[in-house]
């Protein structure tokens, strides 16, 4: 991973946040939001700070009132990273906790869900969990995807995409540049078979979706303008 962008700001992780619960999905603790007679579902794959960081619970919350049943599973289990560990900088951090593991995890969730009577999945993945939710978008594991400043996805990732994808990306942002998200946007225009938006949110850095302080005004008005294009696009895909 280029730099420490990824891991700036980390949340101040609280198991104790949001309205809904834990439980074992998929062979994973899994915090979960909203009905669970809900016939579609939403995954949420969290970045390198895990799935207790309480802005990511409260976007679970919040989509799960858009009558989802929201899951977001602790695909690090239980060891998110952390930056004040000098012993593990991310780059050694990462070696244990590889996307690929993260998406044959996810399909075992996703599995758990479609058991549980589930019909239509969307998935949104955040950062490292981006790159999980492009692997679940190659295939007909999910009915639509969002991707929010994602990293390591490759122009070559977009490529193999078949479900229909948003992806939403920072102006200022090391690990996924604008550069690199228009071309994301041209290979998805050549692709008139999937359906996608790509949206550079401007003044913005990596990872403003879920690490922004809830008390300045501005940050939080652009993580729910992105939050609002997700919801939209779930609402469009997954029913």
């Amino acid at each position: 991973m280029s730099g420490p962008q990824c891991c700036e700001n980390p949340p101040s992780l609280s198991s104790s946040s949001g309205n809904g619960f834990v439980l074992q999905l998929g062979g994973l603790k899994t915090y979960v939001s909203g009905s669970s007679n809900s016939k579609h579902a939403i995954l949420l794959v969290s970045d390198v700070f895990g799935y207790e960081a309480p802005n990511l619970r409260k976007l679970a919350d919040k989509v799960a009132a858009g009558d989802y049943y929201v899951v977001v599973p602790d695909f690090l289990y239980g060891d998110p990273y952390n930056p004040e560990n000098m012993e593990k900088p991310v780059s050694v951090w990462l070696q244990s906790h590889g996307t690929d593991k993260g998406f044959e995890d996810a399909k075992q969730v996703i599995a758990a869900l479609k058991d549980k009577g589930i019909s239509a999945i969307g998935a949104a993945g955040f950062c490292w969990g981006a790159k999980v939710v492009t692997e679940l978008a190659k295939s007909d594991n999910i009915q639509a995807a969002v991707l929010l400043h994602p990293s390591f996805v490759s122009v070559d990732d977009i490529k193999e995409v078949k479900a229909p994808i948003a992806i939403l990306g920072a102006e200022i942002d090391k690990l996924s540049p604008p550069e690199l998200v228009k071309q994301f946007e041209e290979i998805l225009s050549s692709k008139p078979e999937v359906d996608s938006f790509v949206k550079i949110y401007p003044g913005v850095a990596h990872g403003w979706t879920v690490r922004y302080n809830a008390e300045d005004k501005k940050a939080v008005q652009s993580a729910e303008e992105a939050h609002k294009d997700m919801l939209d696009w779930f609402t469009k895909h997954v029913k």
